[in-house]
């Protein structure tokens, strides 16, 4: 299995606002910090904020916040809010074309892989990932450009767990 673009580019966005959670980031900025595609961040952003993952707000001072507490998101609620296909193989997909698919035990066999990955997956949280947040901060030169917000940041109270369903 290979994923796509849209979940390395979901970890890296989730990388730069979890170590500045008091800056408000733009799309425009975290493409340019990373010197990828701003019209592929931006159909990113926008699946995360529909996963419930990120908040996003228009206008002046507006961007892009983590929504919930980093220690409630998982790197595998990442990656299922950022790709849309599972099936390793096309009998765990919609459709069955395969003539063996009713009676084989590659199906059963794929599919326990696919959870065993999620599994491993859903060990690490985004507050895991982001655990030297001086040294991302100083690998993405954000240091010098964060503005501070009055805005509180994710993880100062109780958040909710972020609720994903499994594939396959």
């Amino acid at each position: 299995m290979r994923l796509t673009v849209h979940s390395d580019y979901a970890l890296r966005v989730l990388t730069y606002v979890a170590v500045a959670p008091s800056h408000t980031a733009t799309v425009h900025e975290v493409a340019e910090t990373f010197r990828i595609s701003h019209h592929h961040l931006v159909k990113v952003a926008h699946r995360l904020v529909k996963a419930g993952i990120l908040e996003a707000t228009r206008g002046r001072g507006g961007g892009l916040r983590l929504k919930l507490d980093p220690n409630a998101i998982t790197v595998g609620d990442i990656i299922r809010a950022s790709e849309d296909d599972f099936a390793v193989v096309e009998c765990l997909g919609q459709t069955r074309y395969c003539r063996i698919a009713g009676v084989c035990q590659f199906r059963e066999l794929f599919r326990r892989a696919l959870d065993a990955f999620f599994a491993v997956l859903d060990e690490l949280t985004l507050a895991d990932a982001v655990r030297n947040p001086d040294a991302l901060r100083g690998a993405l030169d954000l240091t010098s450009a964060l503005r501070t917000t009055k805005k509180e940041a994710p993880g100062s109270g109780e958040a909710p767990r972020l609720k994903t369903t499994r594939p396959g």
